[in-house]
């Protein structure tokens, strides 16, 4: 399956296919350098066989875990590009989850204004949202993404097939960006959440699903200057509750704190139920004294207040710009 993502000279396809990371030497332009960045926690295989696959590889392994996504990070990449003289014709290819996929895009965007980047993500999260849109970032003195670019990929390719690898804590931590878009705009892919019996068998629906929600928001709203904000749900608060925890939780179970309590009460009560259902966390440990502080640095605040998605019944959204300390009062 290709999905297209229209956005002009920046378009590309998301490839959906069982076996790709197999034959990405056929679906990508490899034959030349190519840095394939991955990490500690990506199955090894994964990484030689694309690395296999192409003309001049060079591969970096970082650490698994949000901690590697940091500056020295983002410059050891330049360096190794710049030690093994990578020019403007080469290309940066992501195999890993979001860690990988962000801090590989922000460095090809950077590396000498900008070489080819093609994202393979590896982990259910990255699959149906990180992977598509082009945001690509570090953090920075606690912050999360306080670094970054919009950065289109080439193409993305997505094999299904690789999540089998996956522990359950990953899949459903993963689930919880399909949750978060179902909440906002399909009801109907959150009620296949809410039913589903049998996860792996749905997987290639909710994938697909979830992908078409994020491409269409994509293509009207590239840079995140309105409608893509949709996107956020969960994440003022969510990526709060992750720099407060200092890489304990996924992101996925943050976005999942941060949504409950950002919901009418009858969405409330389903979105704690299909929580439950893939055990992820619905409560929240941290204080809001902990979490205001990088609530305040979100990339969304302006003048005092924050921009909230704020959804009343499922498959609707409002936008709120909210004061930080009143996401912590009770009502909310």
């Amino acid at each position: 399956m290709r999905i297209p993502v229209e956005l002009g000279q920046q378009s590309y396809y998301i490839i959906i296919e069982n076996g790709a990371i197999k034959n990405v030497g056929e679906l990508l332009n490899l034959d030349r350098k190519v840095l394939v960045v991955t990490d500690s926690g990506v199955p090894e295989a994964y990484a030689k066989t694309v690395a296999a696959q192409c003309g001049q590889p060079v591969t970096v392994t970082i650490e698994q875990g949000e901690k590697s996504k940091n500056p020295d990070n983002f410059l050891k990449l330049l360096s190794v590009m710049l030690e093994n003289s990578f020019t403007r014709k080469d290309c940066v290819v992501a195999v890993g989850g979001g860690v990988v996929g962000d801090l590989s895009g922000f460095a090809a965007a950077c590396y000498m204004r900008g070489i080819d980047f093609y994202n393979i993500p590896t982990t259910l999260l990255s699959q149906i949202d990180s992977s598509v849109g082009g945001k690509t970032a570090v953090d920075f003195n606690g912050v999360k993404n306080a670094i970054g670019a919009f950065y289109q990929p080439k193409k993305v390719v997505i094999d299904p097939t690789v999540l089998k690898t996956l522990d359950s804590r990953q899949l459903h931590a993963g689930l919880a960006e399909a949750i978060k878009m179902a909440a906002t705009s399909d009801e109907k892919l959150f009620e296949l959440l809410e039913k589903s019996s049998d996860l792996q068998k749905d997987l290639p629906q909710i994938i697909e699903r979830a992908l078409l929600i994020k491409k269409k928001v994509v293509e009207k709203d590239p840079e995140e200057n309105g409608l893509r904000k949709v996107l956020n749900f969960g994440h003022t608060i969510g990526h709060a509750i992750e720099s407060a925890n200092d890489g304990r939780l996924l992101h996925g179970e943050c976005v999942a704190l941060g949504m409950i309590p950002m919901c009418g009460k009858e969405a409330k009560e389903r979105i704690l139920a299909v929580l439950k259902k893939y055990d992820l966390p619905t409560e929240n440990e941290c204080s809001a004294e902990e979490l205001l502080p990088f609530v305040k640095h979100d990339k969304k605040s302006e003048a005092g207040t924050v921009a909230a998605v704020y959804v009343p019944e499922l498959g609707t959204f409002e936008f709120k710009k909210v004061v930080p300390e009143d996401l912590f009062k009770k009502e909310n």
